[in-house]
């Protein structure tokens, strides 16, 4: 069948190449609201759970008797559950109960229950809930900084720019295993150059992410992933104890961490039991707190485009986010999987964190390029900062991060290349020449770098892997190379893994290594004016280095005088020649404002209509208008002083109308609003049809363009526009000469 050509256009839209399915409930296609899904339920005797969301004891699987053991609050159960799901879900949108006692409640919540009552919320109500939610009051945001040449040098420059720019968590992970000690230490030092008190990670094997960490290279992981059908877990060769066994190891050696799940990784694994994805999700953010861990990685992650996919995916997806925050954990929100060809589906996904809040907005944002991202690539990469930013100033949101500059960066990113440089210098590792570090200082991706011996690399990360050398080493190279403020960075994060006061919920550092937690920046959130509020002086530093323009930024700053060759002669008084055609410009025109609001000088303005004047035979006579800035009254004074009777108006930033001096000012012959598609041609062709219109023929209308893209010249016509009619003042048209016609 033919398409019409609305239809062939629809086809070839970005979000079209999405692939969507129908749900499948019997594999675990579904995204929410399964028929398979158990209905909440719970019978507590003698203390303890016999049965939970229709189980009885002796039908528990290893998860259930987890979360039955250590999870669920036995004492609020029963009060928990009697609540009607509809009601509590009003609860969590009003402002009026308090996120402490939202806590309490949902303590005593099965799973079931858990998903029963956010499946009556829709994504606003939603995300009304996860601002009430988080668990940190002050938001934070977590960056992914990777290369697909593992290569150190970059990497420590792209972990100091990311740090500079305001994200709290930088993450890595390896092209090649064996080089993650390189890659830990290259994010540590390029991190403590762009903001003290960022936290690192590198993504790896469990036992070899620990092991890094204990030398002191990494402070965090996030790795330790949980699923939520035993199937799944044993495939892995893991239980909820082996998990919250290594989630241990960690906080015993004063490292934070906290696991990963998310919606649709147990049917892509072919064990979904025919459950919903956020049925299955519920339960493992219910072994994530019975398993003592902070918080987890959660909203779908790498099996987003699955989940997305589905019918209300991404509003499970949301709702994943907002169960963790039920339970008083830390919730880094996924955000760091790109998941379809459609920007506007990518960004309504971002909002539904970025908007209200979570602990984490992106975990993580891709501070590098897509082409380098070897977690995969991510919603948002570096080309899409300025979109970040631009969201977070329009609507008034702190998303974290911040505009920087060019100088900042640059600085940034020669210190830490230089610090790596001194430290393989010192460590006898291969050369980091010159000729690399300038490189890392401007490159955009991987292969703008010069090559490195990857195999001499490797024998260097085997070398710290198999010797004691430690983050102490690194301070003490550092410190005798001359970077003693980095040195004393490194050394306080390496204090920290001591004091292990950052392991508190949610916990992040400023830039002077205090922790900012849950437990002292508790979200406190309870309508307008409560919760974080964005300060005067973060607002500010929101807006900086983002290109904002003022009137200063168009106008001449030089005296009033004319442009060269435009002179003016006195009063003008009607014209008496039937063969003169008057050019009318505005107060500004030629004086303060020079070029119309695409840059074309006045005088090649003034000279192309001139000529098409004349090319018809005809001659131009120039006023100016000092009375009005607006177009129809200038263009009307001009006729009623032209001989023939026709004159061309034109505001300084190119607007032009030809009129005649018996219409009314806001009727003409022919109008021509849009300025920024004006060109020599144009007002030539202008002129011949005044020209035209003097000598009483009735020439075609020059052809009406019409371009969606002269919108974005709305903010500079208006301060071009605000600045001319500051210029009027109470004086009569005025006669002009222009010489240079």
């Amino acid at each position: 069948m033919k398409s019409t050509k609305r239809r062939q256009k629809y086809e070839q839209a970005p979000v079209t190449q999405d692939v969507i399915a129908w749900e499948d409930p019997a594999v675990g296609l579904v995204a929410l609201d399964s028929p398979n899904d158990p209905r909440p339920s719970i019978k507590i005797i003698d203390g303890q759970i016999v049965e939970m969301d229709g189980k009885t004891r002796d039908e528990f699987d290893f998860i259930d008797k987890f979360i039955v053991k250590y999870g669920i609050n036995v004492s609020e159960a029963e009060t928990s559950m009697a609540l009607d799901s509809a009601e509590i879900a009003k609860m969590l949108v009003d402002i009026n109960v308090s996120r402490r006692d939202l806590l309490k409640i949902a303590s005593g919540l099965t799973p079931a229950k858990l998903v029963d009552v956010v499946s009556k919320m829709n994504v606003v109500e939603i995300m009304m809930a996860q601002m009430k939610m988080r668990a940190r009051k002050s938001p934070a945001n977590q960056a992914h900084v990777t290369n697909l040449l593992d290569n150190p040098v970059l990497m420590a420059a792209d972990a100091a720019e990311a740090a500079l720019r305001g994200f709290a968590e930088l993450e890595t992970t390896c092209s090649v295993t064996r080089c993650a000690p390189l890659n830990a230490i290259a994010l540590m030092i390029g991190s403590q150059v762009g903001r003290p008190g960022v936290i690192t990670q590198c993504s790896l094997e469990e036992a070899t992410e620990l092991k890094i960490g204990m030398k002191g290279f990494t402070s965090y992981a996030e790795t330790v992933s949980v699923y939520g059908t035993e199937a799944v877990m044993s495939d892995g060769d893991d239980t909820p104890w082996s998990k919250s066994f290594l989630a241990s190891a960690y906080a015993a050696r004063g490292m934070k961490m906290r696991f990963s799940s998310g919606t649709g990784s147990e049917v892509m694994m072919g064990y979904a039991e025919g459950k919903s994805m956020l049925y299955l999700e519920a339960r493992c953010v219910w072994m994530v707190k019975a398993g003592g861990s902070q918080g987890t990685q959660n909203g779908s992650i790498d099996g987003l485009p699955l989940s997305s996919s589905m019918p209300s995916g991404l509003r499970a997806v949301a709702a994943e986010n907002l169960l963790t925050s039920m339970l008083g954990l830390e919730v880094a929100s996924g955000n760091d999987t790109y998941f379809s060809h459609s920007l506007a589906r990518s960004m309504s996904k971002l909002l539904m964190q970025m908007l209200p809040g979570t602990d984490l907005v992106t975990s993580g944002y891709a501070s590098i390029p897509n082409c380098d991202n070897t977690f995969s690539a991510s919603t948002m990469d570096c080309d899409n900062y300025a979109n970040y930013y631009m969201v977070q100033r329009d609507m008034k949101v702190d998303g974290a991060l911040h505009p920087v500059s060019n100088e900042e960066v640059i600085a940034h990113r020669r210190k830490a290349a230089q610090a790596m440089q001194a430290l393989f210098y010192a460590m006898d590792f291969p050369e980091i020449t010159d000729e690399e570090v300038e490189a890392a200082v401007y490159a955009y991706k991987s292969s703008d770098m010069p090559k490195r011996n990857v195999a001499e690399d490797i024998k260097a990360a085997t070398h710290i892997m198999e010797s004691d050398f430690n983050g102490f080493d690194i301070v003490k190279v550092l410190y005798q190379a001359g970077y003693e403020e980095l040195a004393e960075n490194i050394l306080t994060m390496l204090k920290q893994r001591v004091a292990g006061d950052y392991l508190h919920t949610s916990a992040i550092f400023d830039e002077n290594f205090h922790v900012i937690s849950a437990i002292n920046n508790e979200n406190d959130y309870a309508g307008p004016t409560t919760g974080y509020q964005i300060s005067d002086a973060r607002w500010d530093q929101m807006q900086q280095h983002m290109g904002a323009v003022s009137t200063d930024d168009f106008i001449d700053s030089r005296d009033e005088s004319y442009i060269n060759g435009i002179t003016e002669c006195g009063p003008a008084a009607p014209g008496t020649n039937p063969d003169e055609v008057v050019i009318a410009v505005s107060p500004s025109f030629g004086q303060q404002q020079r070029k119309t609001i695409v840059d074309l000088p006045h005088e090649i303005v003034l000279r192309e209509l001139a000529a098409g004047i004349e090319e018809e035979g005809m001659k131009p006579r120039f006023i100016k208008c000092y009375s009005s800035s607006d177009l129809a009254v200038i263009s009307s004074a001009g006729s009623r002083l032209s001989g023939s009777g026709i004159s061309i108006g034109i505001q300084s930033r190119g607007t032009t109308v030809i009129h005649q001096k018996d219409l009314v000012p806001l009727d003409n012959l022919e109008l021509f609003p849009q300025s920024p598609l004006y060109d020599k041609k144009t007002y030539r062709a202008i002129g011949k049809n005044a020209a035209k219109y003097a000598k009483g023929e009735s020439p075609e209308p020059l052809p009406g363009d019409i371009d969606s893209s002269t919108r974005f010249y709305m903010l500079k016509t208006t301060l071009l526009h605000n600045h001319e009619t500051a210029q009027i003042k109470n004086i009569k048209p005025v006669e002009l000469e222009v010489s240079f016609i």
